[in-house]
């Protein structure tokens, strides 16, 4: 039987994407990135939703693009790929603090787990407003 589910995803998120540059988790609640978190798991759910896409099991690819205004400076790209990241992974393996603050969001995941990631892109394009796209799809495995 063939797998019908979607092997790439892409979405769209006004705003900045969340950042991750500090020890402390950005799933805690009330942390300065809480906004960030928020807005980019809801668009995640709302694409998922609407492809039908489950979480990737394999190997996995993330680009990103982030659009700014001309001579903003943003975070560098490690801190913005990391916090993206680390939303969109599953994220009932972070038993250490409490989650509930997330409501239905927290079984938002695009893939399992982190080490699955096997390439990663970053782009800035100049634009008016900032927002940034995400695209994740499936590595295929070489034998």
């Amino acid at each position: 039987m063939q797998d019908t589910r979607a092997l790439a995803l892409t979405f769209e998120v006004s705003g900045l994407p969340p950042v991750k540059t500090e020890a402390l988790s950005i799933f805690a609640a009330g942390h300065r990135q809480a906004t960030r978190v928020h807005t980019l798991l809801q668009a995640a759910c709302t694409a998922a939703q609407r492809t039908g896409w489950t979480p990737l099991t394999g190997p996995v690819e993330v680009d990103l693009t982030l659009r700014c205004p001309p001579g903003h400076r943003t975070s560098d790209a490690s801190s913005l790929l990391g916090g993206v990241c680390a939303v969109l992974q599953d994220k009932k393996r972070v038993a250490t603090i409490g989650l509930a603050h997330l409501g239905v969001l927290v079984d938002v995941a695009l893939w399992s787990d982190d080490r699955q990631i096997r390439r990663l892109s970053y782009v800035e394009e100049p634009a008016e407003e900032f927002s940034y796209l995400v695209r994740v799809s499936a590595v295929p495995t070489m034998v």
